[in-house]
């Protein structure tokens, strides 16, 4: 007598399920912290100091420093960053380059629990998250509007359980067509009313000219870049002849991964797309991260706040 396996849980059971897990060993290890490493560009009433500043008639005297005034013999105000909520889009990307890499470690996989752990941290402050899913199956674009709280964590985890990445196609692929990551980044522009931290998950296999698309969107936000990479977009294995696959367009060739020359060309493709990569972010000003699969959840994340801190002192 054979038994067959127990049915998949749920997409929300299974979102739950995970949002416990990533809030024991994730959330708590930085609760605190990557809310607190973004701060409203905004000045106020808050009790965080941003500066002094000449005194001019109207100004409330209460926040006069009389230490300085008295040492430059004209009298400064305190300036202070005003306490707002923070909107935060989460640009999460659902093409079909995302589902490289090990069952149940994809890159897909990681992109979720990102987006699970920011959400819920985030959220945990007062502060508004909307997810935009770019490249989403049946329509190219699914919106989660800004809301805040675990429940609203688990509506974006559970869009993401429900979308599977893979592009527009009848099997996940739109044939000839690479991700346009230009139109990622208009898309969240036109959403992002108000000045907003966009939060951009992605693995940025993709063409357009993103890069001008991108100096469009920082002088209004203040953009971060989260890059999900997996050994399976860099390296070909030594197998012989195999079928290889543009995990975007889906085309496939054979090829031979022992030819030296084929490993030193794609060795090669691969550090001129890195450094293309790397070089549009830096002209942006917007931080770049590498999230590796392999890598510890918490441990990455705490990476990118310390790096974040450091660009604000």
């Amino acid at each position: 007598m054979t038994t067959s396996p127990p049915p998949p849980p749920p997409p929300a059971r299974a979102t739950e399920r995970l949002l416990v897990r990533l809030e024991w060993r994730v959330v708590r290890r930085l609760d605190g912290r990557v809310a607190g490493g973004y701060r409203t560009a905004h000045r106020g009433t808050g009790t965080d100091l941003a500066g002094l500043r000449e005194y001019t008639e109207g100004d409330d005297a209460r926040h006069i420093d009389w230490n300085v005034t008295a040492r430059l013999n004209e009298p400064q105000l305190r300036v202070f960053n005003e306490d707002r909520e923070l909107t935060v889009w989460l640009v999460l990307d659902r093409s079909a380059s995302m589902t490289a890499g090990a069952p149940g470690r994809g890159k897909h996989d990681v992109l979720s629990e990102l987006a699970l752990v920011l959400a819920r941290l985030f959220g945990r402050g007062g502060n508004r998250v909307a997810a935009l899913l770019y490249d989403a199956p049946g329509g190219g674009l699914r919106i989660v509007p800004p809301g805040t709280g675990r429940g609203h964590a688990l509506r974006i985890g559970a869009e993401l359980a429900r979308t599977a990445p893979g592009g527009r196609g009848g099997d996940g692929r739109r044939p000839g067509v690479t991700t346009d990551l230009a139109a990622m980044f208009d898309a969240v522009a036109r959403l992002a009313k108000r000045r907003a931290l966009i939060v951009v998950i992605s693995d940025f296999i993709g063409g357009g000219d993103w890069e001008r698309s991108l100096l469009r969107l920082v002088p209004r936000h203040e953009v971060v870049a989260l890059r999900v990479i997996d050994t399976a977009d860099d390296e070909l294995p030594d197998a012989g002849l195999v079928v290889v696959e543009d995990a975007e367009t889906g085309e496939q060739l054979i090829v031979d991964s022992g030819d030296p020359l084929l490993r030193a060309r794609l060795r090669a493709g691969v550090g001129e797309r890195d450094a293309r990569l790397a070089a549009g972010m830096r002209r942006a000003a917007v931080p770049l991260h590498r999230i590796d699969t392999s890598a510890d959840l918490a441990r990455a994340l705490i990476g990118v706040v310390a790096s974040t801190r450091r660009r604000h002192a």
